[in-house]
């Protein structure tokens, strides 16, 4: 679709390029004062939500909910349960969403919004504690709320100052600060981000070797005493072009089809010990797959065994498990 502009418009490169970069400068503007001067209660926040054990409520109507749908989103991948509620929609039923041990975080720049009305009333009822982030704390949300976290009347970067842009950026990075501040009392590790996060790319670069090594029945475990042709048939049948050689929970080597073509001249007169040239190289079950998959690929081998702390097998991990993972990084 073409776009036809009116006389009165400008529409030179050098105009749109001064209203976006104004817009820019508007938004990060108001980001740098917030960062210069916290809103101090932003602790108090924080240690709130970490406190009670049910569900973090996040309500908003217009563009602070949509606002308060991301930030709810971060909230539980980082380990904290979170609903969104739409402010209007409490109104007709959706109240009961809230828990008796919630806090309900509400997002309205105007703090006048006439659709909090009946959840603020419920909350005050119910002594359920309300945070509000908004620009005024003499609002009726502000007043409403046990913690208040006012960020000032803001210039919109909208051309004529209507459409939440700045006050929805601020609102959306004093939710951030509060997830962030919230996983940090929770003490939420790599492995826990993990647990909320098994697919996309994301889960892939937190993936460890434990999470896809073959383990138990499927590792083509031999005795040192075991003839190479016995050998021969367990690597045939696991398909890791390998046999690793234990004594019991102890481990010897690993034998790779490059050893044995190496000794083919004297194959079938030996058996698995004969051909092990010392220990094989291991890893830890906790380092990163990505990590695993470049030493394979540094040292030219193709399978790893992973072992515990006490040098007890745990699995195998093969090149070919990790580029399916998208491991690397």
């Amino acid at each position: 679709m073409s776009y036809i502009a009116r006389p009165d418009q400008e529409t030179t490169p050098g105009n749109l390029f001064d209203v976006v970069h104004k817009a820019l400068e508007i938004e990060a503007s108001a980001l740098l004062a917030l960062r210069r001067s916290p809103p101090p209660q932003l602790c108090d926040a924080a240690r709130m939500i970490h406190a009670v054990r049910g569900p973090l409520v996040i309500a908003g109507v217009g563009k602070s909910g949509h606002i308060g749908q991301k930030i709810s989103a971060t909230f539980r991948s980082l380990g904290k349960q979170s609903i969104f509620l739409h402010a209007a929609e409490a109104s007709h039923g959706d109240l009961g969403a809230i828990d008796a041990d919630s806090v309900v975080l509400v997002i309205s720049n105007s703090g006048e919004t006439a659709e909090l009305g009946d959840l603020l009333a419920y909350c005050h009822k119910y002594r359920v504690p309300v945070i509000g982030i908004t620009a005024n704390a003499q609002s009726t949300l502000g007043k409403a709320s046990q913690i208040a976290i006012p960020h000032g009347n803001l210039k919109e970067a909208c051309l004529h100052g209507l459409a939440p842009t700045t006050s929805t950026t601020v609102a959306l990075a004093i939710g951030d600060a509060l997830a962030v501040g919230v996983s940090h009392l929770s003490n939420i590790a790599p492995h826990d981000f993990h647990r909320y996060h098994p697919g996309g790319k994301l889960g892939t670069q937190l993936l460890k070797a434990e999470d896809i090594m073959h383990r138990g029945d499927a590792l083509p475990i031999v005795a040192p005493d075991t003839q190479m042709q016995d050998v021969v048939i367990t690597m045939s049948s696991k398909g890791f072009g390998a046999a690793i050689v234990c004594e019991g929970d102890v481990l010897i080597g690993l034998i790779t089809d490059g050893d044995m073509r190496r000794n083919v001249n004297r194959l079938w007169q030996s058996c698995a010990k004969d051909l092990v040239l010392g220990m094989p190289m291991t890893v830890s079950p906790d380092i990163p797959a990505s990590a695993a998959l470049a030493l394979m690929s540094k040292q030219a081998i193709t399978a790893i065994l992973v072992v515990d702390s006490a040098s007890k097998l745990l699995g195998l991990l093969h090149i070919h498990d990790c580029v399916r993972a998208d491991a690397s990084g």
